[in-house]
C-alpha cells in the first residue's frame, strides 16, 4: 500500500515514515501544496494522509488535485485538536476521517487500515488456516463455526492476522492491546492472553499451528 504523506514538519515526517514503513507501508512524503500536486499527478497512492496548514499552499487544495486525480482513494487529513473549521471543511470536500494531532501512533494506523478496508470490502475478511476473521461484523469462525473471544482476545487475534507472514514482537503485541488493558500489559499477562487465544483457535493449543512461536523474538502466524 502506497501513502502520500503531505506534511512540512520534517520531526512528523520522519516519526510517520518510519512508523508506516514498519507497518508494511510505502511513503512518499511532500511538504507542499506544488509538491504534492505534482505527485499525484505522475504516481498512483492507495491512501493521501494531508496537513491543512503547509509551508506554500494548504491541504484543501491538495484534498481537491486528489479528488480529481483518484476519486477513490482515501483522504484523511491531519489536523490541530482544536481546529473545528478545517476538521469540517476536510469532511465537506470529501475526507473519510480526520485525526487530530498529537496523535497516537497505533490509532492512526488502525485508522488508516479501517480507511483501506472500506475502499476494499473484500479485505474485511482476514483469515488463516481455517480461521475468518470478518472485520465488518467482527465476527470469527474456526471451520465455519462461530469463536467466542473476549476484547483482548480479538483485538490479538486481529493483529496477528493483520501481520500475517511477519514477526510480531512481544512489544508489538503491548502496544496493540494497550488501550484494551487499560494498564501496562506485563510478560507474564501477555503469555495468559495468547494461552487463551490458542485454546479458542488452534486445532491442539499444546502444539500450535497457528500462532507459533519465535523463540526469543516473538510470534508468527502462519498461513
Amino acid at each position: 500500500m502506497r501513502v502520500l504523506l503531505v506534511e512540512d514538519d520534517n520531526a512528523i515526517v520522519r516519526a510517520l515514515t518510519e512508523l508506516l514503513e514498519g507497518e508494511g507501508f510505502a511513503v512518499r512524503s511532500c511538504a507542499t501544496q506544488d509538491g504534492a500536486c505534482a505527485a499525484l499527478a505522475v504516481d498512483e497512492f492507495d491512501i493521501a494522509l494531508l496537513d491543512v496548514t503547509l509551508a506554500q499552499g494548504n491541504g484543501f487544495a491538495v484534498c481537491a488535485a486528489a479528488r480529481e486525480a483518484a476519486p477513490e482513494m482515501p483522504v484523511i487529513f491531519l489536523t490541530a485538536s482544536d481546529d473545528e473549521y478545517s476538521t469540517v471543511a476536510g469532511l465537506d470536500m470529501g475526507a473519510v476521517d480526520y485525526i487530530a494531532k498529537p496523535f497516537r501512533a497505533r490509532e492512526l494506523v488502525s485508522r488508516i487500515r479501517g480507511a483501506l478496508r472500506r475502499k476494499n470490502p473484500t479485505d474485511n475478511v482476514l483469515a488463516a488456516g481455517d480461521v475468518r476473521l470478518d472485520v465488518a461484523s467482527a465476527a470469527v469462525t474456526k471451520e465455519g463455526r462461530e469463536v467466542f473471544l473476549s476484547a483482548l482476545e480479538y483485538r490479538l487475534l486481529l493483529y496477528f492476522l493483520q501481520h500475517k507472514g511477519k514477526l510480531v514482537t512481544r512489544e508489538n503485541l503491548r502496544d496493540a492491546i494497550w488501550d484494551s488493558a487499560g494498564e501496562y500489559v506485563s510478560d507474564n499477562a501477555l503469555n495468559v492472553y495468547v494461552k487463551r487465544l490458542r485454546e479458542k483457535v488452534e486445532t491442539d493449543p499444546s502444539d500450535p499451528q497457528l500462532i507459533v512461536t519465535v523463540r526469543g523474538l516473538g510470534y508468527k502466524v502462519g498461513k
